[in-house]
């Protein structure tokens, strides 16, 4: 039968319905990017982060709940576990607080006095140093515990813009991550509504995505953090002994070593920091031994990381770490931490597509 133009025309063109569709699959790709971007523009991660972490931490919750009053967790999660699991995550973080500031109270108090008997021991330490060393020394000095509060007072005012810049820096971030915790567990807890446009469907897939790479890359994480602790009780307990040298609070920086850990590469950082400025109360040599251990274990994070995160995401270590290097030198350390789970997220879009 003869085919006339009009119905060919109608053949060889998509149908207005596919490009709709197409061009609802390019919109939600554009405003999850878009999201993205404006997260690590703004110093948003902490806050993303946190509604990944108080979504899941509220549905694993209320499935543990669940589980403990019917046996095995149903499919469909009670509404009254859910109510108790976020309630517990959303109360949790204020509850540590409350307890942090308690037993901190009488540390508060004594403030002073400890600030006095610093300046006292910093000034014995400078004259004995005065006196090992050549008249003719070309750096001042300070005579005592008066000259040396007064360069301390000189230093912070110098700085005292960038301290007063990075205090608040420090304050937003964790109002964004309690805010962002909040957020997640409301979400985790709502209750579904009429049906979603397509719009609104597409999105949902593109979060539902992010989500499942956040929850590899967590994971993989704990996996690291338990490794990182590993080798840093290996360091504590035996390495610093068979040199003769102990660390006092040995367990509480191990345990800062796991719970820190968790926290992609900065964690590691902070962990390390503080275990070299313990060491350094005990003797130069072991402040310097702790910071060798720092900057060796900073370094070898980078190929453990890949390798863990890697090989639960299937990504290879080489495409990780060349993510890590680009995004810490774009965004810096926000950027090396949200570079395991942005690319994660980027290959699950591309496996899902089809495109690889």
């Amino acid at each position: 039968m003869a085919q006339t133009p009009g119905s060919a025309l109608v053949t060889t063109s998509a149908p207005p319905a596919s490009r709709a569709s197409r061009g609802v699959v390019v919109a939600s790709y554009g405003l999850m990017a878009a999201t993205l971007l404006l997260v690590m523009w703004r110093g948003l991660l902490p806050g993303l982060l946190c509604v990944c972490l108080g979504f899941l931490l509220t549905r694993a919750f209320a499935r543990g709940l669940a589980r403990l009053r019917r046996g095995p967790a149903p499919a469909t999660l009670p509404r009254e576990a859910q109510v108790a699991a976020a309630a517990l995550v959303m109360l949790a973080p204020l509850g540590l607080l409350v307890l942090g500031l308690t037993h901190s109270r009488g540390y508060l108090v004594e403030a002073p006095q400890q600030y006095r008997e610093l300046l006292e021991y910093m000034a014995v330490t400078v004259r004995e140093l005065r006196l090992k060393l050549p008249t003719d020394f070309p750096i001042p000095w300070p005579e005592g515990a008066a000259d040396i509060q007064r360069t301390i007072a000189n230093y912070l005012g110098a700085k005292a813009g960038a301290l007063a810049v990075a205090g608040r820096a420090w304050l937003g971030a964790v109002l964004y991550a309690y805010v962002g915790l909040l957020i997640g567990t409301l979400a985790a807890v709502r209750v579904p509504g009429a049906p979603r446009g397509p719009l609104a469907q597409a999105l949902v897939l593109r979060v539902r995505l992010f989500g499942e790479a956040f929850r590899q890359i967590v994971a993989a994480q704990f996996w690291i953090a338990a490794f990182n602790t590993f080798l840093t009780a290996l360091f504590l307990l035996l390495v610093l002994p068979y040199w003769g040298l102990k660390l006092p609070y040995t367990p509480a920086l191990i345990t800062l070593t796991f719970v820190a850990g968790l926290v992609p590469i900065v964690g590691n950082l902070l962990c390390n920091t503080v275990i070299t400025i313990v060491g350094l109360s005990v003797s130069p040599l072991a402040a310097a031994a702790c910071l060798g251990f720092l900057i060796l274990i900073h370094k070898a994070e980078y190929v453990i990381n890949a390798k863990v995160v890697g090989s639960r995401t299937q990504m290879g270590v080489w495409e990780l770490l060349a993510v890590m290097f680009v995004a810490e030198a774009v965004f810096g350390p926000a950027g090396l931490v949200a570079a395991p789970l942005f690319y994660a997220y980027l290959k699950k879009e591309l496996v899902s597509a089809q495109l690889i």
